[in-house]
């Protein structure tokens, strides 16, 4: 107020003409100076209160010459533009402008105005300090008593923030129609929006799911405490992710990698959640076969020596924390020189592969089959002590010889040992090996059992 006061003597000039309107109003007036004077006071309090209107106004407001040059600016203008009064009246809005935007929107502009109509537009322009921001402008043309244009009113809208949320949604907007699959739920979990990637990965449409939760997407692989983890940390953290399996609108089961984030409202409190996914089978499928190859053997399809190694070793670490056993069993194949001589290599490898086959088919899935070169070969049997490892030897050895492979009778020579606390995998093999000699040694076709004392 204390600037409306400094002005309140001047207001007139750059705001509103009234150069000789005491004189005029005297002049003219016939019941006498007492009555025109008394009618100029009011006057001069209604152009008064509607320059503290237009001074106090939430829109910042421009008054220009026909050339575009400032004759007055309102407290808002000022405010938003950085620059005081001095600097501006009398310049052009050519000070504010930014460079940004575009040559056509000024030449709309003045053809618009210099034709007398209002004209209506956005333009991004810049304060004092550099900064960049956004007005919605109308500019009046303002026309004197013969209809003439003598000045333009120019009122601005700063639409900054406006301008930045069109731009995000814009942009979330692109987002969700992205490869990514993607669907938005209420706090209660009920769907609101899904996208055309959801609805390609699920099989299902928007409106199969809208209302729903994503209960309808559960495969029943997992338990209750996978849930519960999952919510546990979205709600502690408002993110969460990881794998996780889904069932399709068919009734199959897929894999997918998923991220749920919590969006909050001003309050803190959760307004939707927004879960992001795509389809990871692929991507399992080669991780699978990657594994294969580097941990089976090439030939045969049993796993390879480096596989058994590692297997050996952490059933040795478990072993070591329980009261748990194992046994490690090797065996060969007896004269097996003698069949790739006669047969040929290729005979040999069938018969290698028919092998493999018939004793995976006895193992349980707690076991373990490597090939561990050549004709040798090792199982790890898990929870199974020397006592009843050679049983299952025992049956083995049999069950190879009562079969031909590839039209061929063999047989098989095996060795046998127990876990031992303290073993190393040198000490198992060792002992399992020296019990593998001893069986051939004794005619072949043979079980041998490691010494208790070696």
């Amino acid at each position: 107020m204390k600037d409306l006061r400094q002005n309140k003597s001047n207001y007139t000039e750059g705001f509103v003409k009234t150069d000789g309107l005491d004189s005029t109003l005297t002049d003219s007036a016939t019941p006498g100076p007492d009555w025109a004077s008394a009618d100029l006071d009011i006057l001069r309090a209604k152009f008064y209160q509607l320059y503290i209107a237009v001074e106090q106004s939430p829109a910042a407001t421009a008054i220009t010459d026909t050339d575009g040059r400032i004759e007055y600016v309102n407290q808002r203008f000022l405010d938003v533009t950085g620059y005081t009064r001095e600097e501006l009246v009398g310049k052009t809005p050519a000070m504010i402008q930014s460079g940004m935007t575009p040559g056509d929107v000024y030449r709309d502009m003045w053809q618009t105005l210099r034709s007398g109509r209002v004209w209506r537009g956005e333009l991004q322009n810049r304060k004092k300090n550099g900064e960049l921001y956004w007005e919605a402008e109308t500019i009046t043309p303002v026309r004197d008593d013969s209809g003439e244009v003598v000045s333009f009113v120019a009122v601005k809208e700063d639409i900054t923030e406006r301008r930045r949320q069109e731009e995000e949604l814009k942009l979330l907007a692109s987002v969700f129609q992205t490869g990514q699959a993607t669907l938005i739920t209420d706090a209660d979990m009920r769907i609101e929006r899904v996208n055309q990637a959801f609805t390609d990965i699920t099989g299902y449409s928007e409106e199969d799911v809208i209302g729903l939760t994503p209960k309808l997407f559960k495969s029943g692989r997992h338990d209750k405490a996978f849930y519960v983890g999952l919510w546990n940390e979205l709600l502690e953290t408002g993110h969460w992710q990881g794998e996780i399996w889904n069932r399709n609108k068919y009734g199959e089961t897929y894999p997918l990698w998923q991220s749920i984030t919590a969006v909050y409202d001003t309050n803190g409190e959760v307004r939707r959640y927004i879960a992001v996914f795509h389809n990871i089978a692929e991507r399992k499928r080669m991780e699978s076969e990657l594994e294969h190859q580097a941990t089976r053997d090439h030939l045969t399809g049993a796993h390879n020596r480096r596989a058994f190694d590692t297997a050996m070793r952490k059933a040795i670490r478990q072993a070591e924390r329980s009261d748990n056993t194992f046994s490690l069993l090797l065996f060969d194949i007896d004269h097996f020189k003698s069949v790739n001589d006669q047969h040929g290599h290729e005979t040999g490898d069938i018969i290698l592969q028919r092998l493999a086959a018939l004793i995976g088919q006895t193992l349980r899935s707690t076991d373990l089959l490597a090939r561990w070169g050549g004709e040798e070969f090792a199982i790890l049997l898990q929870d199974t002590s020397a006592q009843g490892g050679t049983i299952f030897a025992e049956r083995l050895r049999q069950q190879v010889a009562e079969t031909r492979l590839h039209g061929l009778a063999v047989t098989i020579s095996l060795g046998i040992t127990e876990y031992r606390r303290g073993d190393s995998p040198e000490a198992l093999l060792a002992r399992a090996d020296s019990a593998l000699y001893r069986a051939k040694r004794a005619g072949r076709n043979r079980v041998g059992i490691a010494d208790a004392n070696a």
